[in-house]
C-alpha cells in the first residue's frame, strides 16, 4: 500500500513508520524540515515536506494515498486547532481513500478503576477533553469509500521517549517525583507492538471503528518506579507529590498522570492483535538498555 503518515518522526508516528516498512509498504511521511526528512529517509520512508498548517503541502499527497494514518500531535498551544485543520484536509470528501486511522489516547475515557474495553462512554480528563468531538468527526466521515478507525494507546514505553522514557531519566537522575499516591494503574503498550496494531488496522478491510491498545498488565506507577529504580547502580530518591501541588506546576497534565485506569482492548485482540511485550517491570532490565542506547544515539 501508499501511505500517507502525519508525525512520522513522533513517539508513536515512529513506531508506525517502522512497522509499515517492516510489512513492505511504502510511507510517505509528512516532515517540517530536512532534518527531519533524513530521519524518514534513514528508517526506509519517503518524505514530504509540509507542515499542518499548510495544507496544501499535504492534500496532494493524500489523495494519492490508498490511506492515511494521523499521528501527529503540536504540544504547543495551537495543537488543538491544527488537529482540526488537519481533519478538515485529511477527511475531505473530494478525496477517496481506503482508510483514515486517527491517534487519540485512553485518556478520553477519564478514571477507569474497574476494566473498561471499547464500549465504555468516554469521560475525558481536561487535558484530552479535546479529543473527543475529533474522534466523534472521524467516525462519522465513514462511508462507502472510505473506513474510519480510532485507536486510543496506552501509555508508550520503549526506545528513550515519552512518559516511562522520563520515569527512566528521573531514576538515572537520581530524583522520582511520582504524582499522588503511585497506587494507580497505567494502562500501558510497548512501541514496536503499537505500531504492528496500526499495520493490522490498515490492512484489514473489516476493521472500523475505536480500538484501544495496551498490554492489559495493569502495572500500578508504584510497581514500575520500583521496577526501574532497581536497574541503577545508586538508588534514587522518590518523592510523592501530592496532586494539589503537581497541579500548581503541571496544570491539568497533573490529573492525567494520576488517572487510575484499567483498559481492555478486547476490539483489537479479536482481530489478532498480541503484544509481544508485557509489562514493563517484568523487562525493566531490557527497557533500560533500550533508553540508554536511544539516549546515546540521540
Amino acid at each position: 500500500m501508499r501511505v500517507l503518515l502525519t508525525g512520522g518522526t513522533g513517539y508513536i508516528g515512529s513506531a508506525v513508520l517502522d512497522a509499515l516498512v517492516r510489512a513492505g509498504h511504502q510511507v510517505e511521511a509528512l516532515v517540517r524540515n530536512r532534518e527531519k526528512a533524513a530521519a524518514v529517509q534513514a528508517r526506509g520512508g519517503h518524505p514530504v515536506l509540509g507542515d499542518l498548517s499548510r495544507p496544501e503541502t499535504y492534500a496532494g499527497a493524500a489523495a494519492a494515498a490508498d490511506g492515511v494514518i494521523h499521528a501527529a500531535l503540536d504540544d504547543a498551544s495551537r495543537g488543538h486547532a491544527l488537529d482540526a485543520l488537519a481533519l478538515d484536509t485529511l477527511l475531505s470528501p473530494a478525496r477517496t481513500k481506503k482508510f483514515f486511522i486517527y491517534t487519540s489516547g485512553v485518556w478520553v475515557l477519564g478514571p477507569a478503576p474497574t476494566p473498561v474495553d471499547e464500549t465504555v462512554a468516554v469521560n475525558p480528563v481536561e487535558q484530552s477533553a479535546w479529543r473527543v468531538p475529533h474522534e466523534q468527526r472521524v467516525l462519522a466521515a465513514a462511508g462507502p469509500n472510505l473506513r474510519t478507525l480510532v485507536v486510543r494507546p496506552g501509555i508508550v514505553y520503549g526506545g528513550c521517549r515519552g512518559i516511562v522514557g522520563d520515569l527512566f531519566k528521573s531514576a538515572a537522575n537520581g530524583l522520582v517525583r511520582v504524582i499522588g499516591t503511585g497506587e494507580n494503574h497505567w494502562p500501558l503498550v510497548y512501541d514496536r507492538d503499537l505500531g504492528e496494531l496500526y499495520v493490522l488496522l490498515a490492512t484489514n478491510p473489516t476493521a472500523s471503528g475505536v480500538f484501544h491498545a495496551n498490554d492489559e498488565c495493569d502495572e500500578r506507577v508504584n510497581d514500575l518506579v520500583a521496577a526501574i529504580t532497581g536497574h541503577v547502580s545508586i538508588r534514587p530518591s522518590i518523592r510523592k507529590v501530592p496532586l494539589t501541588e503537581a497541579r500548581k506546576k503541571m496544570g491539568v497534565y497533573a490529573d492525567a498522570l494520576a488517572l487510575d485506569q484499567i483498559v481492555r482492548s478486547t476490539r483489537a485482540r479479536e482481530l489478532g492483535w498480541a503484544p509481544s511485550l508485557h509489562a514493563v517491570s517484568r523487562n525493566a532490565a531490557r527497557l533500560f538498555d533500550e533508553w540508554r542506547s536511544g539516549r546515546e544515539a540521540a
